[in-house]
């Protein structure tokens, strides 16, 4: 085992981080805060022995801290994130430590506190904090999607200010950097060390604890420290260092002395104001068109944008296919687009997951709604028969003590209904704060009388059809539930062996993966020894040959006078156990294929409360994993028993209940699917239907091919009631039925259909056939299977049904394909004709940022709502409060919360929160979703305000649109490349939404707003609207004006699909183009298309991209020497007269670009003055930035050669540790990478400073 050697100071930030680290590891090394062995030779701590005995030694915070993390996986998971984790190992060990001591030391009485020094120091303290919070704005960790050594390096070496010297306006200062610290100590491997961390609430001095060492800065020795608080001198190497280490902390304090100094001598810039949110206060009742007169505020807030603009919509009729023609019959050469939504369960509240599926398909419906298209999105709710059953029996029990048995079902139901009235508009309010463009006088519910009719024909015919069958087979029974329940509500729990879990109405947890042996005349084993009551079999494969004697033979059950068979079966894996398995037919879906090949005998033991039946005292009557403890004593009592095992399995969970999932003997009805998964599969093949991404395919035809009957039936009050009778026939002539037998049961619309059937089918008067209805109720993904047709009044033949039906598109994800959109397709198919729609778009599942699947006992269910307007901690925490999970459950997913969002979830806003979503379905299958991302897009949405704001002072409040957009002919280059990227943006917009590349379509939008009109073309055309004033020459101008305008109408046309309320906006802010008056929103604008915007040229975007690379790479040199604001004169030495006359036609846009003083192209045989920085643009033309004059020559060159010698030093060091003979066996080879790296870059970073030295010289 290895032994860490620590310091015992509780502040010792590095041997902090080396536990921390040690928490990830596998196997943690034993911890040790006495003096290391002197043979050990250990020169600083925390120090690392590795093995026992005295092995290898690892010194310092940095080789120890990287070697206990690469053993726990959290040095990056490639060569470029390992690298980025060295590069904050350096930031924290030379940026924040020395900032950090040199503030905190004085707090904790270890040197003399100088308020003026201290007060500069926290400045710089606060610049290099800053730094990181500009770092971490888009990010949950610093390096990748999960927490790794950069992030326990930068946390620990954050420790000291934030419990000591970042007070709560610092922390306030620094939101991303304290957001992301608190993620941090709140990891349980953090926890486990630190405890729960006090953060500063003033910065005062802290009375320093008795007889413990303060550990110092960078390059402290931990060792002398402990030496010192135990009494003992410190050596001569121990002293020289703490003299070394206080010159240097000196030399820094004296630096940041200076810097205060002349950051002094400067006048104070006025601190800005934060705006804080911005809320709409004009009067506008619901339905009015909101206030677009009054001026837009200065910065952008969701709050202000979003009030008002829904209401209006919805009152306007946009979301109706009905707007802007007299009847939906109506032809439409631009065809027809109809989507059905995903009816959301009605049992709680949407989630991000829900919110994903919502943004693609509202995208898709304002897409095809601004092509002109007839357009539906239809809305609907899902009764969620299992789900909401439990969740009123929860909060029954919760508030009133009562059981849905002591209500009665039809009470029960009323209350089932209370709640859905309460809960079911809370779902349709999130939509609408999605900005869903639904059509809301359609919403549907799966109890409606209009969709329970379709569900109740659909049942008869196929009941009629023979198609939906009586039979008594296995099923998943949830005992606590008393219901049979659907593959999709059992979870499968992976055990490695030995677990003991939880189990509803058992108050010690159960033990699985656990296999018993016992014997009798042969040895077998089992994973539930309960069930072996129910044993009709002893099975064995055919090509054993240990058991081919028993051919023939019959053996004694221990516990009754039960013969049992052995029968010889392929089933059998010969490594399972001993070879011999117990056959029990009535219990296990193996087992029961092995009963039905084998004419065994199905012996039911359980009842639908877990307890046994039909076998012998004392067993009888028990709990079924009770039993399993008494079988397993009986089996000890009888010398029977052999042994038990560890063993891997997979164990059943509800997950309604967390109960464990029985297969129990049942009589319920089936729909036989064989013929129906064979069309639908084919419908695949054949190409009627497309799925995308095709992917998908194997998984499509792999269940279709091999699908079973579906089980329909639910024990359940809440649901649609089985329209099912089981007849009794008074008359001696008929024989009594049983309930499994089909012939005694008929199907009805009503109770007088369901008695004239059985009276013509047993050929007996009417008043002979007494009826009982089924009380079971269907399935949930029965109803929902029917959802496509059932919404427009199926089997009525309306109006909608013929124009709506066969749909568009179905849009959902793709972990319900099976469950519902294969149903959708067989139920449409057989009771239609017809597919519920020609294509389906599956979308990634959404997880939380560490990759886990939502889940509310996780605490990582985020509702969309909250990410819109923001939520803190506590009010994360009450909405755990009110829901219906357990106390347990309830802190386990507070701990969740506290983790993930430790100061809550900043305001968002529905635009960023959609294009976010939009922009992260090109992760694959899943979507790692964390919120602090979606806030970058809130600053797209306030860069596009801006531009806007800008723009718009720039068109004046005279200007008038041209009639169309068109060129007329005058454009400069900036104009005709702008719109050149537009046309782009334009095309590639169009073809995303037609492939379902939504990636594509964010990206573009992105782009173009964000890199090409604001950060290109707006700051290019400057200096024409300056020279217009100046001049009073408005030609250029008004052209430029016009481009302007051109741009950014047609861009929030393009992106108000994905971002409908800043794109309206901003659109009702701006002119209208006469051929646009009667358009009075822009989601019934057409949508741009590649036919009116046709002027993409790859000529001029080529041209410009050799522009804007010469301009980044003045920026570059300027940047390479400081030269912040003066403008210098720049060559450009061209190769060819065709460059030259490129470099002339640009030249107003690459100086305006580069903030240069005057662009002079130069032939490739002409002279350039002296004195110039020289870098290569590309080949075709090198750039000579003029420097003599601008810049103090002598002191840069004394500058570079100090820098030159620092760097000389450190490789002469690392050089010195790298030819040491036992280098490459002692260390690690990541670190040996990572010292190669360094030495690259030290070398690198060398010959550039020499050059400049040479350069420099070259000038003087």
């Amino acid at each position: 085992m290895a032994s860490l050697y620590i310091s015992p100071h509780p502040d010792d930030f590095r041997s902090l981080m080396a536990l921390v680290a040690a928490e990830f590891c596998p196997s943690r090394p034993c911890t040790l805060i006495e003096d290391p062995p002197a043979s050990l030779a250990m020169c600083s701590r925390p120090g690392l022995v590795l093995g026992s005995g005295g092995g290898e030694v690892l010194s310092g915070a940095g080789a120890v801290a990287w070697y206990l993390a690469s053993q726990g996986k959290r040095t990056g998971s490639n060569a470029k994130q390992a690298s980025q984790v060295w590069q904050w190992l350096s930031f924290a060990d030379n940026e924040l430590t020395p900032v950090s001591c040199a503030v905190v030391f004085p707090l904790l009485g270890v040197m003399g506190v100088d308020k003026k020094l201290q007060q500069s120091s926290h400045a710089e303290m606060m610049r290099v904090l800053n730094v990181l919070d500009k770092t971490l704005e888009p990010k949950t960790f610093l390096v990748g999607d999960s927490l790794t050594l950069a992030d326990i390096a930068v946390a620990t070496a954050a420790l000291l200010p934030f419990k000591y010297a970042l007070e709560p306006s610092n922390r306030k200062a620094l939101t991303n950097v304290t957001r992301w610290f608190l993620t941090c100590v709140n990891q349980p491997q953090f926890v486990k060390v630190l405890g729960q961390i006090s953060l500063c609430e003033k910065m005062v001095p802290v009375t320093p604890k008795p007889s413990v060492a303060i550990v110092p800065a960078a390059n402290a020795n931990p060792t002398a420290d402990a030496n010192a608080a135990n009494g003992k001198p410190k050596t001569e190497a121990q002293l020289k260092k703490d003299a070394k280490n206080r010159e240097k902390l000196e030399k820094f304090q004296k630096k940041k002395e200076m810097e205060e100094k002349k950051k002094q001598e400067k006048k104070a810039k006025p601190e800005k104001k934060d705006l804080g949110v911005i809320s709409y206060d004009a009067p506008t009742l619901p339905g009015e068109k909101k206030d677009v007169l009054s001026a837009l505020p200065d910065s952008y807030s969701p709050q202000y944008v979003e009030a008002a603009w829904y209401s209006w919509w919805e009152k306007q009729g946009y979301f109706k296919p009905e707007y802007g023609r007299k009847s939906i019959s109506e032809p439409n050469s631009r065809g027809v687009f109809m989507m059905c939504i995903p009816p959301p369960n009605v049992t709680g509240s949407l989630h991000l997951g829900h919110a994903l599926t919502n943004a693609i398909q509202d995208s898709l419906t304002r897409w095809h709604r601004m092509r002109g298209e007839t357009t539906l999105w239809n809305p609907g709710c899902d009764h969620a028969g299992i789900a909401t059953q439990v969740v009123v029996e929860k909060k029954l029990m919760r508030e009133r003590g009562m059981s849905r048995h002591d209500l009665g079902r039809d009470q029960f139901i009323q209350e089932v209904w209370k709640w859905k009235n309460e809960k079911g508009d809370r779902i349709y309010h999130q939509l609408k704060k999605l900005g869903s463009s639904l059509d809301w006088d359609r919403a549907c519910f799966t109890m409606d009388p209009k969709l329970s009719y379709a569900v109740q024909e659909a049942f008869i015919r196929l009941q009629e059809d023979g198609v939906i069958y009586r039979s008594k087979r296995l099923v998943n029974w949830s005992c606590t539930l008393n219901s049979a329940i659907s593959d999709i509500e059992v979870d499968k729990k992976e055990l490695t062996g030995r677990t003991l879990l939880p189990v509803p109405g058992y108050k010690d947890k159960v033990e699985f993966g656990v296999l018993s042996f016992w014997a009798g005349e042969v040895i077998v084993a089992t994973t539930r020894i309960e069930t072996m009551l129910g044993d009709s079999a002893v099975a064995v494969h055919p090509a054993d040959p240990r058991y081919q004697h028993l051919k023939g033979k019959m053996v004694l059950h221990p516990f009754c006078d039960r013969k049992m068979p052995i029968v010889f079966d392929e089933f059998v894996d010969v490594n399972f156990g001993t070879g011999a398995v117990k056959i029990t037919p009535a219990h296990d879906h193996n087992d029961y294929e092995v009963g039905n090949r084998h004419n065994l005998a199905f012996i039911n033991v359980l009842d639908e409360n877990g307890l046994l039946i039909n076998v012998p005292a004392p067993f009888l009557g028990m709990k079924r994993f009770e039993a399993r403890k008494a079988v397993l004593q009986a089996l000890k009592d009888r010398g029977q028993f052999k042994e038990t095992k560890d063993n891997p399995m997979v164990v059943p969970v509800c997950s309604r209940s967390k109960d464990i999932v029985e297969p129990l003997l049942k009589p319920q009805w089936y729909v036989d699917c064989a013929d129906m998964g064979k069309q639908a599969a084919d419908s695949v093949r054949e190409g009627r239907l497309k799925i995308i991404p095709d992917h998908h395919h194997k998984t499509w035809f792999n269940w279709l091919d091999n699908i079973r009957d579906w089980c329909i039936s639910r024990q359940l009050w809440w649901g649609h009631r089985i329209p099912a009778y089981f007849v009794t026939v008074n008359d001696p002539s008929v024989k009594p039925g049983e309930d499994m037998d089909g012939h005694y049961w008929v199907s009805g619309r009503t109770e007088e259909e369901a008695r004239d059937k059985a009276a013509k089918r047993f050929n007996v008067s009417t008043d002979k056939i007494t009826l009982r209805q089924d009380e079971d109720v269907l399935d949930t993904w029965f109803s929902s299977g029917i959802f496509p047709f059932s919404i427009f009044g199926w089997p009525n033949e309306t109006q909608d049904l013929s124009v709506f039906y066969p749909g568009s598109l179905l849009e959902t994800g793709h972990d319900i394909l099976f469950f519902w959109v294969a149903r959708m397709v067989m139920m449409g198919l057989k009771l239609t004709g017809k597919l519920p729609f020609k294509e389906v778009y599956l979308h990634a599942v959404v997880r939380d940022a560490h990759g886990r699947k939502m889940s509310k006992s996780l605490g990582n269910v985020i509702d969309p709502l909250d990410v819109i307007t923001g939520i803190s901690l506590e009010g994360l925490y009450a909405q755990l409060q009110d829901s219906n999970l357990d106390p347990v459950e309830v802190e386990k997913a507070k701990q969740g919360q506290k983790s993930d969002y430790p100061t809550g979830i900043p305001e968002c806003g529905t635009d960023a929160l959609r294009f976010a979503l939009c922009a992260y379905t090109s992760q694959g299958r899943d979507i790692n979703m964390d919120v602090n991302r979606i806030l970058g897009y809130r600053h797209f949405c306030n860069k596009l305000w801006n531009a806007v704001k800008f723009a718009m002072r720039t068109l004046g409040d005279n200007f008038v649109p041209s009639e169309k957009a068109q060129l007329c002919g005058e454009e400069s280059v900036s104009d005709r490349w702008i719109l050149s990227r537009l046309c782009s943006a334009v095309g590639q917009c169009n073809a995303g939404f037609q492939a379902y590349d939504f990636p594509a379509i964010t990206t573009a939008i992105y782009n173009f707003w964000l890199y090409e009109l604001c950060d290109v073309y707006l700051e290019s055309v400057k200096p024409v609207f300056s020279r217009a004033e100046d001049s009073g020459s408005q030609s250029q101008a008004v052209v430029c004006r016009q481009t302007l305008f051109t741009c950014l109408e047609t861009g929030l046309r393009l992106l108000a699909p994905i971002m409908p309320f800043v794109g309206e906006e901003l659109y009702q802010r701006l002119p209208r183009r006469r051929s646009q008056d009667d358009h009075s929103s822009i989601h019934v604008t057409p949508y741009p298309e590649t036919e009116e915007f046709c002027w993409h040229s790859e000529d001029v975007d080529r041209q410009m991209e050799f522009a804007m690379t010469v301009v980044r790479t003045i920026r570059s040199l300027r940047a390479d020497y400081n030269l912040t604001k003066t403008r210098a004169d720049c060559y450009l030495q061209c190769i060819d007269s065709e460059t030259m006359s490129l470099v002339e036609q640009y030249s107003l846009q690459i100086q305006t670009l580069s903030l240069s003083q005057t662009i002079q192209p130069v032939p490739a045989t002409g002279a350039v003055p002296e004195g110039c920085a020289v870098a290569i643009a590309s080949d075709r033309c090198t750039i000579h930035l003029m420097l003599k004059g601008l810049i103090d020559l002598e002191k840069e060159v004394a500058k570079l050669t100090v820098k030159k010698g620092e760097l000389e030093k450190q490789m002469d060091k690392l050089r010195e540790k790298m030819d040491k003979s036992d280098y490459k066996e002692k260390v690690p080879v990541k670190v040996q990478e990572l010292d190669a790296e360094k030495m690259r870059q030290s070398q690198t970073e060398l010959e550039k400073a020499k050059e400049a030295i040479d350069n420099f010289k070259r000038m003087v």
